[in-house]
């Protein structure tokens, strides 16, 4: 089964091509395209099954050529789990993108290129996810950036130039921070191989190693908008057509999260820095609820919850156990799922609406009740109402932060983590609880 890891890159890059080949002949781009995601999503289900089944990690190594040079491409559980659940969100995203042309034209996702790079941009989530080295990582990361900038400009409207340019140039300087950082890494311990770095990293000075351990937070901070470094992500995605919106809200920040779960529980597992990434944790859940309290627009405010959550994510990283890692897990799988579809029911109400700003907005509930009902589900998901999977994902952080974490970080920190995380929880209530109010509840103007 080995043999099926390559693919998961492999297929929608080939897919891209065949979608590129087809110009502008939409009904054969979309077979190919469809195809090629159920496809992916069948080799990262039988992939989840083997690794769990067999309770042990396939390993490719490309080529042949061994660390320090080769490229490894490794699948755990963990990695297993992300690339099925990014391949069910990519087909149900392409799914809505098919039905938006289908009903509106292709004036938002001009059928002509989203596919070709919707695929690329599948290529790079599948290679970040089993990358087992950091280059490979890097490589991920860019695959992703290229398309990403591709689809965030799509319809070359001066809003989304302009949201494209902030978003390129963050890329960007994040890009280069982790190629620098991937350099010294080498230069210190002589291999790129996640798996070897952990291994040797205990060689390193602890200087050196709290400098390329802060390096590669930054990076990933910027990738997963982490605060401060999240000011780019509410000026960005909103302006970019639905379908795209929504696959970045509900992947591309993850992937950068998931980056900082390898890198804190695999290599700088003996060098801690959970203090700082539970301060910047809370600092990240307060920053995103406040800004989506203050929003009269629902895609700005959906961008701020999802800064918001990132901080729950970083919070149960930063716990350092088990439990924590975890509860991060399930969060991230949550999180992929809800606010994915809150972007694409949105999506929606801008097609019966025409708007999404809130002041404009009234009478949903009448006009379109079954958008009312899609919106309403996860809305209480992403609030933690229980028994819904946010409430469970809230309630399993808590729990692992009330039964300890790691012995560098003070157990009072943890609380004030805590009761911040059930402050935000809240505050995201009340901000989703505001759009229903205005934009479902209320009477027409």
């Amino acid at each position: 089964m080995s043999q099926l890891v390559p693919l998961m890159v492999l297929a929608p890059l080939l897919g891209a091509g065949l979608t590129l080949t087809a110009g502008r002949r939409r009904g054969v781009q979309i077979a190919i395209a469809s195809l090629t995601m159920l496809v992916s999503l069948a080799i990262a289900v039988a992939l989840l099954a083997v690794v769990h089944l067999g309770d042990e990690a396939l390993v490719v190594v490309v080529g042949g050529w061994a660390a320090p040079f080769g490229i490894a491409l490794v699948v755990d559980r963990l990695s297993a789990l992300m690339i099925v659940v990014s391949s069910i969100v990519l087909i149900a995203v392409m799914a809505f993108s098919i039905g938006q042309g289908a009903a509106d034209g292709d004036d938002e996702t001009p059928v002509s290129i989203f596919y070709p790079t919707y695929l690329v941009l599948a290529a790079g989530v599948y290679n970040a996810f089993i990358a087992g080295d950091l280059f490979n990582l890097y490589v991920g990361f860019e695959i992703l950036l290229v398309a990403s900038f591709v689809l965030i400009t799509l319809g070359g409207t001066a809003a989304r130039i302009r949201a494209g340019v902030t978003y390129i140039i963050v890329s960007l300087v994040s890009s280069i921070l982790f190629l620098a950082t991937i350099g010294l890494i080498f230069a210190a311990v002589g291999t790129v191989n996640m798996a070897e770095i952990s291994v040797r990293m205990s060689e390193v000075a602890p200087e050196l190693q709290l400098m390329l351990h802060l390096m590669l937070l930054v990076a990933f901070g910027i990738k997963a908008a982490l605060f401060p470094l999240s000011f780019w992500l509410p000026d960005s995605y909103p302006s970019a057509p639905a379908p795209v919106t929504a696959v970045f809200a509900g992947l591309l920040t993850k992937v950068g999260v998931y980056a900082i779960l390898r890198t804190e529980s695999l290599i700088f597992f003996a060098h801690d820095l959970s203090v700082l990434l539970i301060v910047v944790s809370m600092a990240t859940m307060l920053f995103g609820i406040l800004g989506a309290v203050a929003q009269a627009g629902i895609r700005r405010m959906l961008s701020f919850t999802l800064v918001s959550h990132i901080g729950y994510m970083v919070f149960g990283i930063a716990l350092g156990t088990e439990l924590g890692w975890a509860a991060t897990v399930y969060y991230i799988v949550h999180h992929i799922l809800v606010q994915a579809t809150l972007f694409l029911v949105t999506g929606l109400i801008e097609r019966v609406a025409g708007t999404s700003t809130l002041t404009h907005l009234g009478g949903m509930l009448k006009r379109a009740p079954i958008v009312a009902v899609l919106f309403f589900i996860p809305m209480l998901n992403l609030g933690g109402i229980p028994p819904f999977s946010g409430f469970i994902g809230k309630v399993a952080l808590f729990v692992a932060g009330a039964e300890g974490t790691t012995l560098q970080v003070p157990q009072p920190l943890v609380w004030v983590g805590i009761a911040i995380g059930a402050a935000t929880s809240l505050l995201t209530l009340y901000a989703l609880t505001r759009v229903w109010n205005l934009g479902f509840w209320r009477g027409e103007d």
